[in-house]
């Protein structure tokens, strides 16, 4: 991967002054890497740093949606680590898969993007003539609990990205729920997926919890780790 980087930037490893690592994989990395050298970064840490710095916030919850999922609180250059969950990309794929056989993240969202959740899900609007409090009809009251024989591998798809994406911001509304800190900044690869956007304007709707996908959400974490080296 960094042979590739290099090659596609356009420069040589002679320019490369140090290497900044983080994340589980670096785990197994020992040394310098090209006898560069190479620092280690704690995960949690540039999650936190990555997350601030492209919000331009000084606190928030910083989520990282990765494989799994972390919840960071981050102030400042300071974190705790709230907690987390298996729910993330890796539950996209790997269920998705069994589901639909795609094979990879690329060819499930192109099949969630053709998809209907009304035959998967089963809604407040299937089981309720009424809204319930401040949940419309169109509120998921079950995922996967309304599979229709119809259900398209489309429809099984979307299913997938749409359960996980509302653990996602569930997880991340209880984790202000007893904190003052209400504004959540969304990080990691899983803030390109299409559904996100709409999702994050239904929750607004539900919850006094402000959500942020800054530009180049993808990247907080490698950012986070960079901001470290000029501290």
């Amino acid at each position: 991967a960094l042979g590739h980087y290099i090659n596609a930037n356009k420069f040589s490893l002679s320019d490369v002054e140090r290497i900044l690592v983080t994340g589980v994989g670096s785990s197994y990395l020992s040394g310098d890497i090209y006898g560069i050298p190479t620092q280690r970064i704690e995960e949690f840490s540039a999650i936190a740093r990555g997350g601030l710095a492209l919000a331009g916030l000084d606190e928030a919850v910083v989520v990282s949606m990765g494989t799994g999922t972390a919840f960071i609180h981050a102030h400042g250059k300071d974190y705790s680590h709230i907690g987390g969950s298996g729910v993330g990309g890796g539950t996209i794929v790997g269920l998705g898969k069994k589901l639909t056989g795609a094979s990879d993240h690329e060819s499930l969202c192109a099949l969630a993007e053709r998809g209907s959740l009304s035959h998967v899900d089963l809604t407040i609007g299937d089981i309720s003539k009424n809204d319930i409090e401040k949940l419309g009809s169109e509120i998921t009251a079950a995922n996967f609990a309304n599979v229709k024989d119809s259900a398209t591998d489309c429809d099984l798809a979307l299913g997938v990205v749409n359960m996980v994406l509302q653990t996602i911001l569930t997880l991340a509304v209880f984790a202000c729920k007893n904190s003052s800190v209400k504004k959540v900044i969304l990080t990691g690869a899983l803030t390109g997926l299409r559904e996100l956007l709409p999702m994050i304007e239904l929750f607004k709707t539900l919850y006094p919890v402000e959500f942020i996908v800054p530009e180049n959400a993808a990247f907080a974490t490698a950012v986070g780790a960079a901001l470290h080296s000029i501290d």
